[in-house]
């Protein structure tokens, strides 16, 4: 499959879930953009409410490594050192892009804060979470969601932990 048409995949596959358990989103038709604080802008919601997903590896020991979806509000970063406390690991860096796009099954930009793959383990910021509603980029640049909280709560089933810094 060409990085295209994954990602479409994994749009359709996101879609069908949400509708499936009756999840209460909007869709947002944009200009192809993947940084936070602009795509925030074309869209019109809050830098904070932005759910902003990166992919983490934590290594455990010298031949283990985890993979964590961190997921923090627009306006923060992500706390390595907390990731990496959480998981008891030596080492916290970012996936490298082949890897973070493979697990996250879309393009950098684009990744869900939804977990589709079991190598790569959610972790929610509870400041996200404090939000009536997050928005993403839906696994492509010119598609984005709005999607009620609560409802993402019960369909992704993250750990919540404070990961922003």
């Amino acid at each position: 499959m060409s990085e295209h048409e994954t990602e479409y995949e994994t749009y359709r596959k996101l879609i069908g879930l949400l509708d499936e358990r009756g999840a209460r989103y909007r869709i947002y038709e944009h200009p192809a953009e993947g940084a936070t604080e602009a795509v925030s802008a074309l869209r019109g919601n809050a830098v904070e409410q932005a759910a902003k997903c990166i992919v983490v590896m934590v290594k455990l020991d010298k031949k283990t490594k985890r993979y964590v979806l961190a997921v923090v509000p627009g306006d923060r970063r992500v706390d390595l050192g907390a990731v990496k406390a959480l998981l008891g690991g030596s080492y916290a860096g970012f996936a490298n892009t082949e890897v973070a796009e493979r697990l996250a099954r879309s393009v950098s930009g684009t990744i869900l804060p939804f977990s589709f793959d079991e190598e790569l383990t959610l972790i929610v910021d509870p400041a996200l979470l404090a939000q009536p509603e997050i928005y993403f980029n839906a696994a492509r640049l010119d598609r984005s969601l709005a999607l009620a909280t609560e409802d993402y709560r019960a369909i992704a089933e993250p750990r919540v932990e404070p990961i922003a810094g």
